[in-house]
């Protein structure tokens, strides 16, 4: 176990089960993010996201949502992502140990072609926990979106006495359209499954106050520890591969170097191109 950064912008080097047993007290976080290997073969960092059998895959995953619940404070809240096909295990174990307030559908579109023979997924599922549904953060006004009955429409609701126009603004329901993080796009990090700055930016604002503790026992990419620290929150983010520490560390500006090396963002080849084209003009 590696402990790297400070004691608000805290990165831990190592395995998430015996980083949340022994380096995360009991009750101190307000806001948990998990998003995990979905046990789907994807590569991070030369490591296969693939367990033996889907029973062993759902026995690690029911060890960490254990520990999540424990480190949560009695206030405090729990987001967590899993494959489509996983979803209903996560939610049949959860749904007796913590509750479910929604189950929330991340849409995006794909411009490839996801499937020929059945219909391919574009979303993926994200369950919204609360230890306690009398006493949790839900910062409605943060997240407010455009409602365009009242918007754009213009629209009376004439069951009002007097009748009156409808809201132009509304809390999110439980279907997001976030674009996937592509190579293009700025924030694109060298990471497979990376999450949208947009998507961490509702949760983190709706679910925490400034100051909180936010967590995040499978970091990958830190976008959520970046959009903790961007929003004024202290975080906490675990993580296995080296690969990805140095992402973190130098998206949340802790360090320049790691074991010698100079951290920098890898030049995506179009940019490399753009470069070579400059400077082969200036000569």
């Amino acid at each position: 176990m590696e402990f790297l950064g400070t004691n608000k912008y805290k990165i831990i080097h190592g395995d998430a089960l015996q980083a949340l047993k022994y380096e995360v007290k009991d009750n101190s976080v307000d806001l948990i993010f998990a998003d995990p290997p979905y046990n789907i073969g994807k590569n991070f960092a030369g490591c296969k996201d693939k367990w033996n059998s889907d029973e062993d895959y759902l026995d690690w995953c029911y060890q960490w949502l254990d520990l999540c619940i424990k480190k949560l404070k009695t206030n405090g809240s729990f987001y967590v992502m899993t494959s489509t096909q996983f979803m209903p295990y996560f939610d049949l174990y959860l749904r007796n140990r913590i509750n479910i307030m929604s189950r929330i559908m991340w849409y995006y579109d794909s411009s490839g072609v996801q499937a020929k023979n059945y219909y391919g997924s574009m979303y993926e599922p994200i369950l919204f926990c609360v230890k306690d549904k009398n006493n949790y953060t839900f910062n409605s006004e943060e997240i407010m979106v455009e409602a365009k009955t009242g918007s754009k429409r213009k629209l009376i609701d004439y069951r009002k006495n007097p009748p009156q126009p409808y809201n132009t603004r509304k809390v999110p329901g439980n279907v997001w359209e976030f674009a996937r993080v592509r190579y293009r796009m700025e924030e694109y990090e060298n990471h497979p499954t990376q999450k949208p700055i947009a998507l961490l930016d509702r949760i983190i604002r709706a679910s925490s106050n400034e100051g909180d503790l936010v967590l995040d026992p499978f970091s990958g990419s830190f976008t959520t520890a970046y959009v903790a620290k961007q929003l004024g929150r202290s975080c906490i983010g675990i993580e296995l591969q080296e690969e990805y520490i140095k992402i973190g560390l130098r998206r949340l500006g802790l360090s320049n170097e790691y074991r010698g090396e100079v951290l920098h963002r890898v030049m995506k080849s179009y940019r490399r191109e753009e470069t070579e084209e400059q400077l082969s003009l200036n000569f």
